[in-house]
């Protein structure tokens, strides 16, 4: 049998309506009747040009009419760098604190002119994931958390970035710290349970993955606190899952503790639960204390104590981030941030 290839033109249907062209700068500038220059003065937010208001808002209107929105990588070679600021998604749990962190952050980088990107990079870690993210050509980076060294810093550098922030517990060379206090609340924690009289106090080490960045500083932070004193303190690992908890109040009465730091609030709440229903009272026969403040824990009953923590202002993060981009050959600056507070109630 013979086979013939028969190429069929790819006309569109006699209903179908032609393709419409994408807009340009051009088009708006002949609606709006004004230069193309003055549409990318308004459009770009331009404050070293006057241009009345009457003329912004023609402009805004045009635009707004055609669908016309600037063309980022032109803006970009025009300015030499683009308005992106790169934050790596979180490579471990976090929970509401540090989203609502994320919005506040987004919001104060958007009424700058910049752009968030949150970029994921699953697989890849430290001075190699700052590879992938320096392909970007981003104007500033975010990096949360620890892994990311000087070669790093230095590649996101030449790539084009003009600021390069970390958070986490140390400093690296070349980039601006935010470095996180996990340690004092830990001490927090401890210094509380100790003035309730409390001597055995456990303090829950999260299993998940990641997650000993911020654990262990609170468990050292704790150890601090009650050195010297006639407190003992026991790291108790658990996983985020009921059935863990579980596992771990059963064994609650032979442990012998009247205490504990859950890590944060939702480890103390899963805790909690599993310890109630063994049969322990809460706070008589062992006192929970979690971090974060969370509203959820307002809600149980008994209502949880915890550590109100002060994460850094989105507004300050983002002016931080904007001098550094205006700046970008001041020397990096190091700032302390996570400030903590005790919240006492009803469960320590």
């Amino acid at each position: 049998m013979r086979y013939v290839m028969v190429q069929i033109p790819n006309s569109p249907s006699p209903g179908s309506p032609a393709p419409r062209s994408v807009p340009t700068s051009a088009d708006v500038a002949r609606l709006a009747g004004v230069s193309r220059a003055t549409v990318s003065y308004v459009l770009n937010n331009t404050s070293a040009v006057r241009i009345s208001e009457p003329t912004r808002r023609r402009v805004h209107q045009a635009a707004k009419e055609l669908g016309y929105v600037p063309h980022a990588a032109a803006r970009s070679l025009r300015a030499g760098h683009s308005r992106m600021v790169l934050m790596p998604a979180p490579t471990v749990p976090v929970g509401p604190l540090y989203g609502q962190f994320i919005n506040e952050l987004q919001w104060a980088l958007g009424r700058l002119d910049y752009t968030v990107v949150q970029y994921g990079t699953v697989g890849l870690h430290g001075d190699e994931a700052a590879r992938a993210w320096a392909e970007l050509r981003p104007v500033a980076v975010l990096v949360p958390g620890a892994g990311l060294g000087p070669e790093g810093v230095a590649v996101l550098k030449r790539a084009g970035a003009r600021a390069v922030v970390t958070l986490g517990p140390e400093p690296v060379e070349g980039a601006h710290a935010l470095l996180m206090d996990h340690a004092g609340v830990g001490h927090c924690a401890a210094t509380h349970l100790y003035a309730r009289g409390r001597r055995r106090i456990g303090v829950v080490v999260p299993e998940e993955p990641g997650l000993d960045l911020f654990s262990r500083p609170r468990l050292e932070g704790v150890r601090q606190a009650l050195d010297g004193t006639d407190a003992t303190v026991a790291g108790l690992p658990l996983a985020y899952d009921e059935e863990a908890a579980a596992q771990l109040a059963a064994r609650w009465r032979e442990s012998d503790l009247d205490a504990v730091f859950a890590y944060n609030d939702e480890y103390a709440m899963l805790l909690m639960r599993a310890l109630q229903d063994e049969g322990v009272r809460i706070p008589e026969d062992t006192a929970v204390i979690g971090a974060d403040d969370l509203m959820l824990g307002r809600l149980l009953r008994p209502r949880l104590s915890t550590i109100h923590i002060e994460l850094p202002s989105g507004r300050d993060l983002a002016e931080l981030v904007d001098h550094a981009v205006r700046d970008p050959g001041a020397a990096p600056e190091t700032h302390k941030v996570l400030g903590a507070s005790v919240v006492p109630r009803d469960s320590s």
